[in-house]
């Protein structure tokens, strides 16, 4: 299985920028996906952004479309989630997920949580004046 380390994250105002970095472990497959998840206080989880190891399949919620960019770093396994013009809507506890081999090529399609195997521990995100 995989384990999963995020760091980034914090307290920023409105328009500003944050980026968080997920970096994997115990990678056995040359094919995997990480995702970004996100859960604000009394709200369902959501997934965010997604990005596959062979970089076919890179994906974002509506929300976020041309504010947040994913990016890979195949030789360390790691994915950066860049997050500009942030908002107090994208407010909330974010989480990287990871899952590998064959399903890793269609999983970010449908962002669905079940679909990942791994996860990180997650890193708080503020938006606020």
């Amino acid at each position: 299985q995989l384990q999963l380390v995020e760091s980034g994250g914090g307290l920023v105002q409105p328009g500003g920028s944050l980026r968080l970095s997920c970096t994997a472990s115990g990678v056995t497959s040359d094919y995997w996906a990480i995702a970004w998840f996100r859960q604000a206080p009394g709200k369902e989880r959501e997934g965010v952004s997604c990005i596959s190891s062979t970089g076919g399949s890179i994906v974002y919620i509506d929300s976020v479309k041309g504010r947040f960019t994913i990016t890979k770093d195949n030789a360390k396994n790691s994915v950066d989630l860049q997050m500009n013009s942030l908002k107090p809507e994208d407010t909330a506890d974010y989480y990287c997920a990871a899952t590998s081999g064959d399903r890793s090529l269609y999983v970010c399609y449908s962002l669905e949580a079940a679909d990942f195997g791994s996860w990180g521990q997650g890193t708080q995100v503020t938006v606020s004046s």
